[in-house]
Formats: structure tokens, C-alpha cells, sequence
């Protein structure tokens, strides 16, 4: 009965061990086909779910684990630059036509140092303005009628804050202090070349030169009241030096004028940059301001530090602590 089943079945099978045998080898050749011709971008070698074929092999184990995707994105590479071409004779006389005007230093070849916005003008003074230019080229009649408008601007103060302009001690005081309001503001009527007066000597010096603890006085132009203070300044030149008094009096230049101390301090640095052109300027101030202390916060000890650095003290932090250790400040 088996035998009767068994022979009216389809077509016998190969021998079970052959059968195994040549199904194994077929499962390796299609293996190692895989392996060498496998790509995980190529569908083929992926099944309807998209996954890919189990025999599918890395390229190193420093490589992404499992998904493909993980690769690390490329590094961006650096662009090349582009050569320009010359300019035309157009785009030349345009560049010639925004450029500021020059002064005859830079006509003959030397640097600017004037900053984008400059606190020198060309004549030495800063900030000018109609009223400065009026009050330096005024005569003495002007003179005369300017002190009068301010005595009387005075006496008026005295009324509004309820004392008598009239009575004994008070009777020259609007003169005497129209005249020290001229005083203070001094610094109007200054030139930074005129006080340099050619001072500058070829020495062939390249080391820090320091002029330290300048004692300053000035006038906060938000109160009209003084902060007072020292400055250091220091400097390395290129070659070139300049006589040490003109330090203290460029930086008394600009404090005789309504400043605030930020202004003042970087004013001192770019003047003499722009008169000596060093290497390299350092302006540090340290002062106390009455409009902090005699009104508002009442803080009698605090101190208001500024600096600016220019050139090598910029860009030099050896530098820059070498000067702050000189005058003090680093310790």
C-alpha cells in the first residue's frame, strides 16, 4: 500500500543528500555573488522591504555600524579664491572721487591713522563745530560781548536758585565765573599740532615709552560739574619720539573741554597716534566723577577706569600687560 503511493506520486526527487548538496551550493555561490557585487544604493540587492542583503559586507569596521545613512557628512571644502581683474578706468576714478580728502603727509606716501571717525580734524582740533570755530577766530570786541552774555546767563542761575545776585558776596561772581567757565573750556581753543611744535625727534627708539599718573581735570557734560583724575599714557614708537611734556599736554588739551571720560580717553590716544604715528598707543585714565559723588548714587570712593589701546597694544597681549604692569594697574 505504501509502495502503491509512493509510485503514483509526480516525478521522485533527487536523492536527499544530493538534493541538500546542491541546494547548499547554490546558497554560496549566490553568497559570495553578493558580497562582491552588492551595493546599498543598487534596489536589486534589497529585499521588498528595503532592506538590505544579509550578505552585504563593511569595508571597515571604522565605518558606520549598520545603516548607511550614518555616514558622517563630508567636510566643506575651502573655496578657492577668485583672481581679480584690474579695475576699469571707471570703477578707478569712482574709488578716487569717495576717497576723503588727504593731507600732504599722505601725498607723500605716508599711512593714515585716522580712524573711520576721526576724533582729529585736519587743523588739530576735535568735534568742530560753528560755535568753536566762532570762539577761536573771534576778536577782542567778541570776546568782550561773549563774557557779558555769560555773566548775565549767571546772574540769572543765581536768581533761579533763589539767591540775591545783589548782595555783597555774590556781586562779581557771575564775572568771576564766566571767566573760569572760559578757563575749564580752554581746550576749544587748542591745536594738537601747534602744541606738538615739531617736538618729534628721530631717536631710533623702539622700546615703551610711558608717561604715568597725569594728574587731569575736566568737566562732565551731563552735570557741568568736574571728575578729576589721573591719566598714563605710553607708546612705542617707530623710530620716532616725541618730547615727553606733550604728553601731559595733549591729554590737558582735551580734558579742557565738556567730555565725558570715554570720549577723553580715546581722544588722547588717537591724537597721538595721529601726530607721532608709534607702533602703538595705550591710554588709561583712572578718575572720580563729583556728579557721582556730591549727587545721585552718593558713592565717595568709587573709581571709573577707561583705557584704549591702539596698534601693537591691540593686537599684543605680552605688550598690552607689560604697560598695565608699569603703571600699576595689573598688579
Amino acid at each position: 500500500m505504501a509502495h502503491s503511493d509512493s509510485s503514483s506520486g509526480s516525478e521522485s526527487p533527487a536523492p536527499v543528500l544530493n538534493g541538500n548538496k546542491s541546494r547548499r551550493t547554490k546558497s554560496k555561490s549566490n553568497g559570495k555573488k553578493r558580497s562582491r557585487d552588492g551595493n546599498p544604493d543598487d534596489p536589486s540587492d534589497a529585499d521588498v522591504n528595503g532592506a538590505h542583503v544579509l550578505g552585504e559586507r563593511r569595508s571597515s569596521v571604522s565605518k558606520p555600524a549598520r545603516d548607511f545613512r550614518d555616514k558622517p557628512e563630508p567636510s566643506p571644502k575651502k573655496k578657492k579664491k577668485r583672481k581679480t581683474s584690474a579695475p576699469s578706468a571707471s570703477a578707478a576714478v569712482a574709488v578716487v572721487e569717495e576717497s576723503p580728502r588727504t593731507t600732504a603727509a599722505d601725498e607723500a606716501g605716508e599711512l593714515s591713522t585716522r580712524s573711520p571717525s576721526p576724533v582729529i580734524d585736519f587743523d588739530g582740533l576735535s568735534r568742530p563745530s560753528a560755535g568753536t570755530r566762532k570762539r577761536l577766530e573771534e576778536d577782542n570786541v567778541q570776546k568782550q560781548a561773549r563774557l557779558e552774555r555769560m555773566k548775565s546767563a549767571v546772574k540769572t542761575l543765581l536768581e533761579c536758585v533763589g539767591e540775591d545776585p545783589d548782595r555783597e558776596g555774590l556781586l562779581a561772581t557771575p564775572d568771576r565765573y564766566a571767566k573760569a567757565m572760559l578757563y575749564f573750556t580752554k581746550g576749544y581753543q587748542e591745536n594738537v599740532r601747534d602744541i606738538v611744535n615739531g617736538a618729534i625727534f628721530q631717536e631710533g627708539h623702539n622700546e615703551m615709552v610711558i608717561v604715568k599718573d597725569i594728574e587731569v581735570f575736566s568737566m562732565c557734560e551731563h552735570h557741568l560739574v568736574p571728575f578729576t583724575g589721573k591719566m598714563h599714557i605710553g607708546y612705542i614708537p617707530s623710530n620716532a619720539v616725541i618730547g615727553i611734556s606733550k604728553l601731559p599736554r595733549i591729554a590737558e588739551m582735551f580734558a579742557r573741554r565738556l567730555q565725558v571720560q570715554e570720549r577723553l580717553t580715546k581722544e588722547v590716544a588717537n591724537a597721538v597716534m595721529e601726530v607721532l604715528k608709534p607702533q602703538g598707543v595705550a591710554v588709561v585714565m583712572e578718575s572720580s566723577h563729583l556728579c557721582m559723588v556730591m549727587r545721585g548714587i552718593h558713592k565717595t570712593t568709587s573709581t571709573t577706569i577707561t583705557s584704549c589701546v591702539l596698534g601693537c597694544f591691540e593686537r599684543k597681549e605680552k605688550t598690552r600687560n607689560e604697560f598695565l604692569s608699569l603703571i600699576g594697574v595689573n598688579r
